[in-house]
C-alpha cells in the first residue's frame, strides 16, 4: 500500500467510524469504573507488547500522516505506576539485523503501526516495528532492560514497496508480515484522475496477502494468503504455524508454514484487528464491530465504540466471546488489540487517548 493511499484509507476508516454520539454517548471519563480502569495519557495505542521483565507494556502510537510529528512513536506503560513514558531509541547499525541495503536509522521519522517482541536465538530481545514514516519498512530494534531502565537500540530495517500492517518476529531474525492493500489498484498519478481507487476495501474480498522475510533470501508472498485486509499476525512458538486476521472478512486464519497451506479458519462477529497470545497458549483477537457500510442503519450506536474480544483455540480454531462492549458504555474508540497480563486484559485502539484494563475471565 502506498503512503498516500494509507493516509486516504485512514481518513476513510476514521470518517466511517467517528459517527454521531449515539445512545452510548461520549467516551467515559478516565479513571476507575467498577472493575474497569480507563488509563489515559497516550495517543492511538494501536499495538501492545509486554516487556520481558513483565513490568511494562510497549505501546505503538499509530499517528500517521499530518499531525504525527512529535506524537507518533513508542511508549512504555508502567503497569504499577499507571503512567506512559516516551522511549527514545538510539542507533547502532548492524549488518546482521535486517537487509544490508537498509538506508540507515529511521530516527524521528518513525511512524509505528504493528509491533512484535521476541528473543533471538542468541538471546537478544528484538522489537520489530511496522513503520510508515519516510519509508514503508520493518524497523528492527533491540530492547535492553536493567532494573528500572529500558533502552531501545535501532540495528537495521527491511524496506518494502508495499505498506505493512503487522509483523511477527522470528528468532532467526526473519519475520512474517501482512500487506493489507497490496492487491488494491494504485491511485491515479497526480493530475491524471480524481478520487481514491474504485476497489471497495470493506467488501471482504482479497485486498492483500501475508509475506515472509528470511535473512539473506528476502521477502516472498506466502501462497494462499490473499484475503480481505490481512491484519494482525502471530507465529507459534515452534515456528510451524502462522495465524493472521482478515479484518474486513471477519476471519482468523491458521497457516502451516512447513506445508505452505491454510489448515484452519474461524469466523468472528467483529472485525479482528490484532491477535496476541495468552498465558494458556490460546489467542485473543480484538476489533470493532463495524466500519463505514457495516454500521447498522439507525442503530444509534457509533461503530467505533462497539467492539468485541474473542479467545481462540489455535489447535481447533474455535472461538468464544471474552468481552462484548454492548451495554458496557463507551469505553474506548477504534479497538485494535487485547493483551492479557496476569489476571487482566489491556485493550488498545488505533485512535483516541487511552487504553482500557478489564478483568480476564478465569
Amino acid at each position: 500500500m502506498r503512503s498516500a493511499v494509507l493516509v486516504v484509507l485512514a481518513g476513510v476508516v476514521l470518517a466511517g467510524l467517528a459517527q454521531a454520539q449515539g445512545k452510548d454517548g461520549p467516551l467515559m471519563a478516565c479513571g476507575v469504573h467498577g472493575d474497569t480502569d480507563i488509563l489515559c495519557g497516550t495517543r492511538s495505542p494501536e499495538d501492545l507488547e509486554l516487556t520481558p521483565d513483565g513490568k511494562s507494556i510497549l505501546v505503538s502510537q499509530f499517528v500517521n500522516g499530518p499531525g504525527g510529528a512529535g506524537v507518533a512513536g513508542l511508549m512504555l506503560f508502567d503497569l504499577a505506576k499507571k503512567t506512559f513514558i516516551r522511549i527514545t531509541p538510539t542507533a547502532e547499525p548492524r549488518k546482521d539485523w535486517g537487509d544490508p541495503a537498509c538506508p540507515g536509522p529511521i530516527g524521528d521519522a518513525l511512524r509505528p503501526h504493528g509491533i512484535s517482541l521476541l528473543k533471538r536465538n542468541n538471546g537478544a530481545v528484538q522489537v520489530y516495528v511496522v513503520n510508515h514514516g519516510g519509508r514503508e519498512s520493518i524497523e528492527m530494534f533491540e530492547l535492553k532492560q536493567s532494573g528500572r531502565t529500558s533502552d531501545l537500540i535501532w540495528h537495521g530495517c527491511v524496506v518494502s514497496k508495499e505498506a505493512f500492517n503487522d509483523v511477527a518476529a522470528e528468532p532467526d531474525g526473519g519475520f512474517i508480515a501482512t500487506h493489507p492493500t497490496a492487491l488494491q489498484p494504485p491511485a491515479p498519478p497526480a493530475g491524471q484522475g480524481k478520487g481514491a481507487p474504485s476497489f471497495d476495501l470493506f467488501s471482504g474480498l482479497p485486498s492483500g496477502y501475508v509475506s515472509r522475510w528470511i535473512p539473506g533470501k528476502g521477502e516472498t508472498e506466502l501462497p494462499g494468503t490473499r484475503t480481505g485486509y490481512p491484519n494482525g499476525v502471530l507465529v507459534s512458538s515452534d515456528g510451524r504455524y502462522m495465524y493472521f486476521n482478515a479484518w474486513t472478512a471477519k476471519e482468523v486464519h491458521k497457516y502451516d508454514l512447513k506445508e505452505s497451506k491454510e489448515t484452519g479458519m474461524v469466523k468472528l462477529d467483529f472485525m479482528p484487528d490484532n491477535i496476541s497470545w495468552t498465558s494458556r497458549k490460546t489467542m485473543l483477537a480484538a476489533g470493532v464491530k463495524g466500519a463505514r457500510g457495516d454500521c447498522p442503519p439507525g442503530s444509534g450506536t457509533p461503530c467505533n465504540q462497539a467492539f468485541g474480544i474473542a479467545e481462540i483455540d489455535p489447535a481447533r480454531m474455535e472461538a468464544k466471546t471474552v468481552f462484548d462492549s454492548a451495554g458496557k458504555g463507551a469505553l474506548i474508540a477504534g479497538v485494535s488489540e487485547a493483551l492479557q497480563v496476569g489476571n487482566s486484559i489491556y485493550i488498545g485502539a488505533f485512535q483516541g487517548d487511552r487504553i482500557v484494563k478489564i478483568p480476564a475471565k478465569k
